[in-house]
């Protein structure tokens, strides 16, 4: 399964439109009041830099990016990632002292030019039940026979048509947003966890619906976070919310299998750890790169000030376009939906070259 592949970030929802190891993100400063607009940072100098240039970089937690790229790194392209990897899984886990010095011993970095835009993704949980009730009334739906790529029928036919096959049923607002995830798990009655893994979509345009619940006036400007538009949804459960949930035509089909208790697994068929793994636009980046992003100037209420740290592209979305613009991997349940819904930051990137490579 790759969890962006129903094509959609969590911003896009809110915005104008193996055994591998698990690892936790580092230490975040606590959620503050909205920011005030600071003025504009020079964009990212473009030579090669060394890394202790880079924005932030003393602060990271270079233990953990250094577990997070021995346990990702070999689906890198480059031949000279693909070198420091093989160096990497050599070298027994290190500290942080003796990570930072393996990075800078090894890589500098190059400043992508321009500034664009980090937003966050999660894999959520959700209650289901295996027959429907009033307030279970969503059928988690699997992929249709006929469908065989190109344009299929928008989201409100599908909802009007007979759910005899359906692997699940799950509260509306709920079904809503595993869709723009592309991936969850489901724990049912009796605490039967099970995960739903992204099969397929409709073909349809993905059509963000922050906008018309602004412009009527349903949301705040600055209050259309992932957590109150699903919020919202609950609370109007019914024709109402049907009416906006249905604006978006795109529609995602599931199929289930055991939970395994891993992170989901990315586009570049690794499991993505929390914190250190991106979505990117493949135009313009291969599987396996590493990135240094710099992100501050939130615009949504509540969220952290600023993302700068090490990570690797294992992952990608249809709404991910642009050379500068990645969707942050934050981990499973709810409280990393809760940041990931926050998570609209200006980016600048700076990717790492290693030493004996010419960019």
């Amino acid at each position: 399964m790759k969890l962006r592949a129903a094509g959609a970030s969590l911003f896009a929802l809110i915005a104008t439109a193996c055994a591998t190891p698990q690892y936790a993100p580092g230490p975040q400063p606590r959620p503050g009041p909205f920011p005030s607009p600071e003025p504009p940072r020079p964009a990212p100098p473009l030579r090669l830099m060394e890394l202790s240039e880079l924005p932030g970089w003393r602060a990271d937690n270079h233990a953990e990016a250094f577990a997070a790229f021995r346990a990702t790194c070999h689906v890198a392209k480059d031949p000279g990632t693909a070198r420091v990897c093989r160096e990497a899984r050599a070298t027994p886990p290190l500290g942080a002292a003796e990570a930072r010095h393996f990075f800078e011993a090894r890589f500098r970095a190059l400043g992508t030019p321009g500034e664009g835009v980090l937003t966050a993704y999660f894999a959520p949980e959700y209650e289901a039940r295996t027959r429907p009730d009033a307030e279970f009334s969503a059928p988690v739906r699997p992929k249709p026979a006929d469908l065989n790529g190109g344009a299929y029928a928008p989201r409100t036919e599908i909802e009007a048509r007979p759910a005899d096959d359906a692997l699940a049923w799950m509260r509306p607002e709920d079904l809503f947003f595993l869709q723009i995830q592309g991936s969850g798990v489901l724990t049912f009655e009796g605490g039967r966890r099970m995960k739903a893994l992204y099969a397929a979509n409709n073909g349809q345009p993905f059509v963000a619906i922050a906008n018309p619940m602004r412009e009527r006036g349903l949301l705040a400007r600055h209050n259309t976070s992932g957590e109150m538009i699903r919020r919202w949804l609950a609370d109007n459960r019914g024709p109402a919310a049907e009416e906006i949930m249905r604006l978006n035509p795109r529609y995602a089909f599931f199929r289930l299998a055991p939970d395994d208790g891993k992170q989901p697994v990315g586009a570049a068929n690794v499991p993505l750890p929390p914190g250190r793994a991106i979505a990117v636009d493949l135009a313009y980046h291969q599987p396996g790169e590493l990135h240094w992003i710099d992100a501050e100037a939130p615009v949504l209420k509540g969220a952290f000030p600023t993302y700068r740290r090490l990570v690797t592209a294992l992952d990608t979305g249809g709404a991910i376009k642009g050379e500068v613009r990645a969707d942050l991997y934050l981990g499973l349940g709810p409280a990393a939906g809760a940041e990931a819904g926050r998570v609209r930051h200006t980016l600048r990137m700076y990717r790492l070259v290693p030493r004996e490579s010419r960019p």
